[in-house]
């Protein structure tokens, strides 16, 4: 592969290296450090120039420092004369801000962050955007440059018949009817059935009250859904359906971020295993929790990278990638 030059920002080192194995490529030559007043620096230690660069930088951790650097990325290889910049974003910060709040008194002068950081990914200089399981689809639209919005879907379905003996006994849930068309997509590529499970919100990152849509007795239930922050929704919705009658539960969630009282909540629930993909760092966390798994997708985002990089088209592609 001519031409292309593929950096790490240093948000999860462990993906980009990865990716840049199974694209049999070298990492180029960063280096980002913070100056004694908490700015951000960034030096770029080779050529650029006419060359198609590609930044992977997931949302995570201290998110608003792996944006900026991001930023700083992107803009640093667009001055220095590279042909194309492609912003590979595994997991998309501020991606649930992608709305006004539907309710309360101050909703008219609620932000849309996620409409924010696209437009700074775009002033910074990026031409492309690669990212994974959007919060919402629409946000492709909040962008006036190509993105390519991956899915996780394969390897999930090749986790399930590798791992789940009784897969077809199984029922696909989702925990919010947001997810619905997530779950139903599944169902029908295993042939299975699905349910949803309604929630009503007092507050953000608090159930009030769940309502299962589905017959789950007697079979294992499968909660699939985008991304997993404190595991309040999830962990409800796992005793919901062992009340209902489910034999065995299991968690597969794309983006599994687990802040605050995600791992405590997470070993007392009824799970067989919360599978997870490596978008976001899990090694620190599976340490505390033997019932969090992951998926590596590192060879989705690699065969992303060569198909764009060779002009080929991707949205074919992901229903069919080899694992």
């Amino acid at each position: 592969m001519p031409n292309i030059v593929l950096f790490s920002g240093s948000s999860h080192r462990d993906l980009s290296q990865r990716v840049a194995d199974r694209l049999g490529l070298e990492l180029g030559k960063v280096v980002t450090k913070k100056f004694s007043n908490q700015e951000t620096s960034v030096e770029i230690g080779e050529s650029v120039r006419g060359e198609d660069v590609y930044i992977i930088q997931s949302g995570c951790g201290e998110i608003n420092d792996n944006l900026m650097e991001l930023l700083i990325m992107i803009n640093a290889c667009k001055i220095a004369s590279s042909s194309r910049v492609t912003a590979v974003i595994p997991c998309f910060p501020y991606a649930r801000q992608d709305k006004k709040d539907k309710v309360g008194k101050n909703c008219s002068r609620a932000p849309i962050s996620a409409k924010l950081v696209a437009n700074m990914l775009s002033v910074a200089g990026a031409d492309h955007i690669i990212t994974m399981d959007l919060h919402a689809s629409q946000i492709q639209g909040f962008f006036d440059i190509p993105v390519d919005n991956l899915y996780a879907e394969p390897a999930v379905l090749q986790w399930i018949k590798e791992n789940i003996l009784e897969w077809r006994n199984c029922i696909i849930v989702s925990p919010d009817a947001g997810g619905a068309k997530r779950v139903t997509s599944i169902a029908d590529r295993l042939n299975v059935e699905f349910a949803l499970i309604h929630k009503e919100r007092k507050k953000a990152n608090e159930v009030d009250r769940m309502v299962l849509v589905g017959d789950v007795k007697d079979r294992v239930a499968i909660l699939v859904d985008d991304m997993a922050d404190t595991c309040g929704t999830i962990c409800h919705a796992a005793e919901k359906l062992v009340s209902a009658g489910a034999t065995k539960v299991y968690a597969i969630l794309t983006h599994g971020i687990f802040s605050g009282p995600a791992i405590s909540r997470i070993n007392n629930a009824s799970f067989e295993a919360v599978v997870v993909t490596n978008t976001i760092p899990q090694e620190e966390k599976m340490k505390h929790c033997p019932k969090i798994q992951f998926i590596d997708i590192s060879m989705i985002l690699a065969e992303a990278i060569r198909r764009t990089h060779n002009g080929e088209s991707v949205s074919y592609l992901f229903s069919h990638v080899p694992l």
